[in-house]
């Protein structure tokens, strides 16, 4: 049976056109009750040996729920004990169009046998059906549709028992009204026996506002209000984005102006947290102000008084608003309305100090730019040991806290397991293991080289071929050689995993690699984006074995200028997986002449005047405090922390891993001008080199910025002998100024946009570590069809899928590198519980009331305060210097500092690095150094103090 609906609608040209219809209707879809006498027995999930227990309803029943129960629930629904569950096809189109994170989660619990959900495609079933009547909002014909269903059911199988689950007053109203036995969500989990603490995941979405509750935040603006306002232009949208230095702090990026809108105080933030997509209000340019220097962290949101935030909100005013500072104001805002939220689960610990017994509770997330959290548990005193994972349900206006409930405990706090899936679940880092359908998609061991496999393949088994990795490296995709041909030539190639040939596209694997993106490296564990079978065995181009590759080979001459360059897939064995400084002795070596040591220096020089070559062009050399922590084999604890040693060998292998993705980047785009991937680095905008250039100049060097070589050449020249990690100081700032590289479809840029500014490079993409980064297989198969090894297929020829994926590879790129940061920053604290240190550091940052502190043996960067809370600096800030003094001591920026290290862990959710300061020596504020050798760094400096002020006098 078919139903016809027509549609008459105006086009843009003011003519009217009919659109018609078609909904096909069917008599006979099963309901999903083996005992029904009517409709064809099929494989149903529901139970009649499985029972929901509640109290409500003491005999055995099914729940029909709405789509909102689904949306706001799914907490709630993917426990156990909600079972032989009908969902309702209008329902599940509704959650799909909604949510599609909330969606993928139904399915699981759907696909779930053991949790006996059904799905009913009732808008298809002639009986269930109903036209949409012409005034009829969507939410209630969608709500009549669900209660007819019901209606339906009760008719259709009346020995059974069903209760409607929806939230909704009205619907529910409707619902009694036509005889449906119904309840809200909340009265079903309450009434559950031996509920195991469900009250707790229970969303909190109903308010009930006293009259006389009083308004700590400005209502937002209704959808239709910002719509207008922003089609109107009085006000603009864009992501928000919280301080990490001050709470009271934070900015949103729109479209016509350069710099961020600076929001300030808890009225002009209202209630966005970092990551929303906002509306926001620009003030008149009179009333804009400058951002402050002053540091508030996340301490003063969590620990303080509502009066006392409000007098810092006062404090930052003054500041922010002084007659100098009117000359450094920028755009200023507020915000007006949510667009778009961006919640997600949060990972922390409650806040301890609540009374016993409480039932309503502050959660404290382990990221500091996120408020705490209100919610209700019944399982505090156990919650208050465990790191637990909280959602924010609704931020009501009345309310100084969002509320929210909790979802799952994660582990005993402190716990090195459970501090790792913190990491992984506050970054997004998919983690869970492979399905048994992605594992299906690999290949049987023993896995063994065909002679049809050779015959496709050029066989380069005979070279002299070796790795170059950090040491315990299992995932090698990389290899070398370099050997001398006919002509006084050279012959240098790039071996890379060929991992495109174990991963098919659209099959299991290659959809969860797609998802995943890359590798995630912790401190201590490594998240594969490929199964360990591929990553560290049959893909790991291990020394001794033969392994698929696909190889960039050159003819260079001894100038490294390149005369030919060819791609294959190819057969290779590595002679050796060397390390770093394996390589490194094997050149210095010069007993060794042997074919690897021979590769190795030639490959080296190569990699020399490659390497002089670009930095010419205006490649930036840029800096980053990176660290590597030793951890005890049996107990995983930190033992040392220490900078990351480097060789030349590591600069050589970068080069032609720089050269293979240049060389790459340039074949794959001449032959899918459209559809090639690859990689930008944009040009900063002038505003982002301000700390650096404000820096430079109070140091007496300019640094220019007008291209990335003038920036390069400004860098090399800004050196004082006096103190030798200055420059290294300056390019960690530069680094900061960058823009992030990401991923692109080259359809979908104009080619001056391909620029690598970083590199100074036209054209740049990523072939060369295809074992965790999936952005460097969809370039592998490009190349293969390049070059005529593979075929091609339709989303790789589709630009705008590649720009979809290349989305999702940007995200989980930039998570990934925060992850890893996290998890080093977690084990350094480790390291340091129970010592104190002391140890040479460098300020990075003179702020008003505080100095940022590198301290380079450990890579750290700390805060150093110069007034406790409740007293007066003794210090006085310089604005236009950029200094802090007292007395005859200065402090500026890059200055030489000893500073005591110690970790605070009062709060056991943030432990952090404090600092004090050993030297220079300030009467009152400094402490007595520890060891002998800052002992007399101290004594002499005080020699020094005296002697000068003796010749004053």
């Amino acid at each position: 049976m078919f139903t016809t609906k027509v549609f008459i609608r105006k086009n843009k040209i003011g003519n009217f056109l009919k659109n018609i219809r078609e909904h096909y209707l069917r008599d006979d879809l099963f309901c999903g009750f083996t005992s029904c006498n009517v409709c064809k027995p099929e494989d149903t999930a529901l139970s009649s040996n499985i029972e929901n227990k509640s109290g409500l309803f003491n005999y055995p029943h099914y729940l029909i729920l709405d789509t909102n129960i689904i949306l706001d629930q799914m907490d709630i629904l993917e426990e156990d004990v909600i079972c032989n569950v009908i969902i309702l096809h209008t329902v599940l189109k509704e959650v799909k169009h909604r949510s599609l994170a909330i969606y993928k989660r139904l399915n699981a619990v759907i696909d779930n046998p053991n949790r006996h959900f059904f799905v009913f495609i009732n808008d298809h079933h002639r009986e269930c059906y109903v036209p949409q009547e012409d005034t009829e909002l969507i939410n209630d014909y969608n709500d009549r549709c669900i209660r007819t269903a019901c209606l339906w059911y009760i008719n259709h199988i009346p020995d059974a028992k069903f209760v409607f689950i929806t939230d909704d007053a009205r619907n529910r109203a409707l619902a009694e009204e036509e005889n449906i036995t119904t309840c809200s969500i909340e009265q079903y989990v309450r009434s559950i026996k031996e509920n195991n603490l469900l009250e707790d995941k229970l969303a909190k979405r109903d308010y009930h506002v006293e009259s006389d509750t009083q308004d700590l935040f400005p209502a937002h603006l209704t959808v239709t209000q910002v719509q207008e306002g922003i089609k109107e232009g009085r006000l603009h949208q864009g992501t928000y984005r919280a301080s990490t230095s001050n709470f009271l702090e934070g900015f949103v990026s729109v479209d016509g102006y350069e710099d961020a809108i600076l929001v300030q105080g808890r009225s002009g933030q209202n209630r966005a947290i970092d990551g929303d997509l906002v509306a926001v209000e620009i003030f008149k340019e009179q009333d804009w102000i400058a951002p402050s220097e002053i540091i508030l962290e996340d301490e003063s949101r969590v620990d303080t008084a509502v009066e006392e935030v409000l007098l810092k909100e006062n404090e930052l005013k003054e500041y922010s608003t002084g007659k100098k500072k009117k000359e450094k104001a920028k755009p200023t805002g507020c915000v007006v309305g949510i667009i778009r939220r961006k919640w997600r689960p949060f990972c922390g610990i409650l806040q301890q100090d609540a009374p016993e017994g409480a039932l309503y509770h502050l959660f404290v997330p382990a990221d500091k730019k996120f408020p705490k959290i209100r919610i209700e548990t019944r399982q505090a005193e156990f919650l208050k040991t465990q790191k637990i994972v909280v959602v924010i349900d609704d931020w009501p206006r009345y309310s100084r806290y969002p509320a929210g409930h909790f979802v799952r405990a994660l582990g005993k706090i402190g716990d090195q397991a459970t501090e790792n899936e913190v990491v992984l679940l506050e970054h997004d880092v998919p983690h869970s293991k492979f399905s048994e359908e992605v594992l299906s998609c690999l290949p049987k061991l023993p896995w063994i080289i065909t002679e049809e496999d050779v015959a496709k393949r050029t066989d380069l088994r005979h070279l002299d071929i070796c790795s170059v990795d950090p040491p315990g490296c299992t995932d090698i995709d990389d290899a070398l050689h370099c050997r001398e041909i006919e002509g006084g030539m050279l012959e240098v190639g790039v071996h890379i995993a060929d991992v495109s040939h174990f991963i098919r596209p659209g099959s299991a694997l290659d959809v969860e690699a797609a998802s995943r993106a890359t590798t995630v490296y912790l401190v201590d564990k490594r998240i594969d984006m490929v199964p360990a079978l591929l990553s560290s065995n049959l893909c790991s181009l291990r020394g001794g074995e033969d392994r698929f590759a696909f190889s960039c080979v050159w003819e260079m001459d001894k100038n490294a200028n390149i005369l030919k360059t060819k791609f294959h897939k190819s057969i290779i064995r590595s002679r050796k997986a060397m390390t770093y400084e394996e390589a490194q002795l094997t050149i210095d070596d010069k007993s060794r002449n042997d074919s690897i040591a021979q590769s190795l220096r030639n490959l080296n020089n190569l990699a020399k005047i490659l390497k002089q070559r670009r930095l010419e062009k205006g490649a930036l050399v840029l800096a980053s405090p990176e660290v590597k922590i030793r951890m005890d084999s049996e107990t995983m604890d930190p033992i040392d922390v220490e900078v990351k040693k480097l060789f030349e060998t590591n600069s050589m292998v970068e080069e032609f891993m720089l050269l293979a993705n240049i060389s790459t980047a340039e074949k794959t785009l001449k032959d899918f001008p459209d559809c090639a991937m690859l990689r930008r680095h944009p040009e900063p905008p002038k505003i982002n080199y301000e700390p650096l250039v404000k820096a430079g100049k109070h140091l007496g060097f300019e640094i220019k910025t007008g291209s990335n070589k003038e920036l390069a050449i400004s860098m090399d020249n800004a050196v004082k002998e006096d103190n030798p990690y200055m420059n290294t100081m300056l390019r960690i700032l530069a680094t900061r100024c960058m823009m992030q590289a990401v991923y692109f479809a080259s359809g979908m840029f104009q080619k001056e946009d391909y620029y690598h500014y970083g590199l100074a490079v036209p054209l740049y993409t990523h072939f060369t570590s295809p074992i965790r980064r999936y952005a460097d297989i969809i370039v592998h198969r490009l190349l293969a069809v390049s070059i005529g090894a593979d075929v091609t297929y339709p989303d790789l020829l589709d630009k705008h899928k590649t720009s979809d994926l290349c989305q999702n590879l940007n995200y989980r790129n930039r998570m990934a590198q925060l992850a890893g940061r996290a998890s080093v920053a977690f084990n350094t604290h480790l390291f340091f519980r129970g010592k104190l240190q002391d140890e040479e550091a460098y300020i990075l940052s003179v702020r008003k009331n505080a100095l940022q502190i590198l301290i380079p043996r450990y890579g750290l960067e700390s805060t150093l305060y110069l007034s406790q809370k409740g007293k007066k600096s003794i210090f006085e800030y310089n604005e236009e210097d950029q200094t802090q003094k007292y007395e005859d001591v200065v402090f500026h920026a890059f200055d030489p500092v000893i500073v005591r290290l110690a970790l605070d862990s009062n709060n056991i959710q943030r432990e952090k690095l404090v600092l004090q300061l050993v030297f220079p020596v300030v009467k009152g504020f400094s402490i007595p150094p520890l060891n002998e050798e800052h002992k007399r760094k101290v004594e002499t400096d005080q020699k020094k103090t005296k002697a000068k002020k003796s010749k004053k006098k």
